[in-house]
């Protein structure tokens, strides 16, 4: 057996918080969808989402069951905490067939359980979660009452243990090694593919005493007029002199993923550039600020907001979100968000990825830090300088 990220207990305490929710809520089974959670749940650790999935939490068992493919079930008996028997595989003769559906074969499994005329809490939102497989999860549960339970798992993870922030910790120092790895071999003339090359080495590599992961978002250099797009992915095209590059890269442990953005600049760096880069690293100084137990999400971007429009500045997207255990393809946890109406309070524990990225007409800067919530105030995770890297 690999050896589990976390003690048994850990596992014990997260599924009494949410064994506490269903029963406020009414539910008698929790169906959870989304992988990370699943994680989160029963420590599983594999590629093998692109099938149907799913965790099934019941009110009153000790452990969860753990249900997906076949072959991947192995793959369960060596990474998940619960008995050999709650790992449970479906048939490959249902694997990707027109005929049939493997939440067919879920369904009759909690219908053979005793189950299938229960409050059943599902996540309606989660990614890998078809509109067919939950229809065919309803029609061989005819007898269940459906609540929709999304996020129910995820605000649970808001709040962080000491081991979770222990992961985050290490995930933070494999961040801070890309952006340096960003910073050492990004030129005039270099492939933005060589460039990505390298930095995923750091990410995976970059701690002699712990390994990295695969991020749940892609690394993104965008260097020119790339740059005013915060989402483009990366080419063979070459950087050329007088580029401003922001960079938006993540360091993992243990799917822990902590994100650090910074911003270079190859040769002079224009007036605009750096005038606006002065706004944002104030703006940032006022996140940090406002960041505190008992205040609220919106409260923060607005200690944000203040400063970037005495500058003239204005952003309409959010400026940054919970962040956590994470596969593909995100990285946010979907539950707290920096922005106007996210009267979301606070608390130690939580963890945030705090972005502030102004991608203007032709270019952009990007400026994050990874934020815990103590219980006096906040600590950065990741500690960087925030300046813009000059590259002559």
């Amino acid at each position: 057996m690999i050896e589990l990220p976390f003690a048994r207990d850990e596992y014990q305490q997260r599924l009494r918080k949410i064994r506490t929710e269903m029963a406020k809520r009414g539910l008698e089974l929790l169906i959870v969808n989304d992988v990370a959670n699943q994680h989160y749940i029963t420590g599983y650790d594999g590629w093998s989402f692109y099938t149907p999935q799913v965790v099934l939490v019941p009110i009153e068992e000790a452990e969860p069951v753990w249900i997906g493919r076949a072959m991947d079930a192995a793959g369960g008996l060596l990474t998940a905490w619960m008995k050999p028997e709650n790992v449970v595989g479906f048939p490959e003769d249902h694997v990707q067939r027109a005929d049939r559906h493997p939440m067919d074969w879920i369904a009759n499994w909690i219908v053979a359980k005793g189950w299938g005329n229960r409050h059943i809490g599902i996540e309606l939102e989660a990614y890998y979660f078809s509109p067919k497989g939950y229809a065919r999860l309803v029609a061989g549960l005819p007898n269940a009452k459906w609540h929709d339970a999304d996020l129910l798992v995820n605000w649970i993870r808001a709040v962080k243990s000491a081991p979770e922030i222990a992961y985050l910790r290490k995930a933070s120092t494999l961040a801070e090694a890309a952006v340096a790895r960003a910073f050492e071999v990004i030129a005039p003339g270099v492939r933005e593919c060589d460039a990505i090359a390298s930095i995923q080495a750091a990410q995976i590599a970059g701690s002699p005493e712990f390994a990295g992961d695969i991020t749940a978002l892609p690394p993104t250099i965008l260097g020119g007029e790339n740059a005013s797009a915060p989402h483009i992915m990366w080419s063979d095209r070459r950087f050329g002199d007088n580029e401003t590059i922001a960079l938006e890269l993540a360091g993992v442990c243990r799917r822990y993923a902590a994100g650090l953005a910074r911003t270079m600049q190859l040769g002079k760096t224009p007036t605009r550039v750096s005038d606006t880069a002065k706004a944002v690293i104030e703006g940032m100084d006022a996140v940090l600020d406002a960041v505190r137990p008992g205040t609220s999400a919106e409260a923060v971007e607005g200690a944000w907001r203040k400063v970037i429009q005495r500058y003239g500045l204005k952003k309409e997207s959010r400026i940054g979100y919970s962040i956590g255990v994470a596969y593909p393809p995100d990285w946010g946890e979907h539950t707290i968000s920096l922005r106007p109406g996210d009267k979301t309070v606070l608390a130690p524990g939580n963890v945030v990825h705090s972005i502030l990225g102004m991608w203007m007409d032709g270019w952009g800067i990007e400026i994050s830090e990874t934020i815990l919530v103590t219980e006096t105030g906040h600590e950065t995770l990741t500690r960087f300088p925030r300046e813009i890297h000059v590259k002559s």
